[in-house]
């Protein structure tokens, strides 16, 4: 049976600050991320956001000690190592997955990390980024609702396909076929012809076109008329398609599918999550195409909420820093303040800004919802 949720966005701060008040130690949590070099900005933004949660917490005993990793994994290991020997055991971070590296040398220390890949981490290292088994469970559900039995899963030959291939397992999703596609444009769309068999679809309609002209069919000039504004002519054999992928690599994918004659009025498209990018309200003709993601009304009052203290907008990634300071504390209280295996294997499930997701044997699974890019807008399905 599922735990209940544990709202703790209103109430933690309450929870904590009474049981705190009562703790004799300081509460010490390393904060690794880039606060310089190529990714400062991000480093920033999720620094910013963990203040955000401190000053609301407002408890003297409780501090964070950030620590630029400078996006690099020396540097990160020796951040790590100086807050250890100061009798630091939880971190928020690092930030990418590169950094994680050699952390597993810290044997009782724990780390959140903000990556959303699972695969091969070392044991003491929490993923709390959106990862693959979030979305696949969420794109199942929309499946569901949309009866869509013959799924496409496209997905490009990149590092992270192996992370796609493990949530498909774990989620037992149901695909029609799995398709590992090149990301250079000119073998891409040679390569999604063939998937999508627009030759024969294409052949299809020209051999339509001739038999008709040479057949004596009634309504023949209103059925060549209507075969003129085809452009191929046969069953695609899919209902929907999942298109793992991002950015630019995305458009190119939604754009070969609609040179092949496939778009969103035939077959349902979806995506992975794309943190609400309005890029994509450009791409008309690859609308609707849906994909999972947080939840829409919390991301945008956080992103108000940072703004106001700070004056500029927040990178994703704040916001899960936020819901993670959150949670460390409310586990940390849970435990009498000590940090042990425990706090992290318990079944939790918590409503925090980015949503619901629960926490099980140091696993971290986002109940996601679901949104379609539609119009220039972004509708909520589910």
């Amino acid at each position: 049976m599922k735990a209940d949720i544990k709202f703790f966005l209103v109430i933690i701060f309450l929870v904590i600050s009474t049981k705190i008040a009562n703790a004799n130690s300081e509460i010490k949590i390393g904060l690794l991320a880039p606060f310089s070099g190529e990714f400062k900005n991000v480093g920033d933004s999720v620094f910013g956001s963990a203040r955000i949660a401190l000053n609301k917490i407002n408890n003297k005993n409780i501090s964070i000690f950030p620590r630029d990793t400078k996006g690099k994994n020396l540097e990160t290991l020796k951040q790590v190592e100086e807050l250890y020997i100061e009798g630091v055991r939880i971190f928020i971070g690092p930030v990418f997955n590169k950094n994680l590296k050699g952390l597993e040398k810290f044997k009782d220390a724990y780390f959140l990390s903000l990556t959303n890949k699972i695969l091969n981490n070392p044991k003491n290292v929490i993923s709390a980024g959106i990862n693959a088994r979030s979305q696949f469970n969420a794109i199942k559900k929309y499946q569901k609702i949309n009866e869509l039995e013959k799924t496409l899963i496209l997905i490009p030959k990149k590092d992270y396909k192996k992370e796609i291939e493990q949530a498909i397992k774990e989620t037992k999703f149901k695909a029609k076929q799995v398709f590992y596609y090149d990301t250079e444009p000119t073998k891409l769309t040679k390569q999604i012809e063939k998937i999508t068999r627009y030759q024969i679809r294409k052949q299809n309609l020209e051999d339509e076109i001739k038999r008709l002209e040479n057949s004596n069919e009634d309504n023949k000039e209103k059925k060549l008329e209507n075969l003129s504004k085809k452009d191929t002519l046969g069953k695609i054999g899919y209902d929907s398609v999942v298109i793992a992928d991002f950015d630019e690599s995305l458009k190119s994918v939604t754009t070969s599918l609609l040179y092949t004659d496939i778009t969103p009025k035939k077959i349902d498209f979806i995506s992975l999550n794309q943190w609400f990018d309005e890029t994509l309200f450009k791409e008309t003709a690859s609308q609707p195409i849906s994909f999972p993601s947080i939840n829409k009304e919390n991301f945008d009052q956080f992103k108000k909420n940072f703004k106001e203290f700070y004056n500029y907008d927040p990178n994703q990634l704040s916001l899960i820093t936020y819901d993670l300071v959150g949670l460390v504390y409310y586990l940390l209280a849970q435990n009498n303040f000590e940090i042990s295996d425990n706090i992290f294997k318990k079944e939790n499930r918590f409503k925090g800004m980015s949503g619901i997701f629960e926490i099980k044997n140091k696993k971290i699974n986002h109940e996601l919802n679901f949104y379609s890019v539609n119009d220039g807008n972004f509708i909520r399905i589910f």
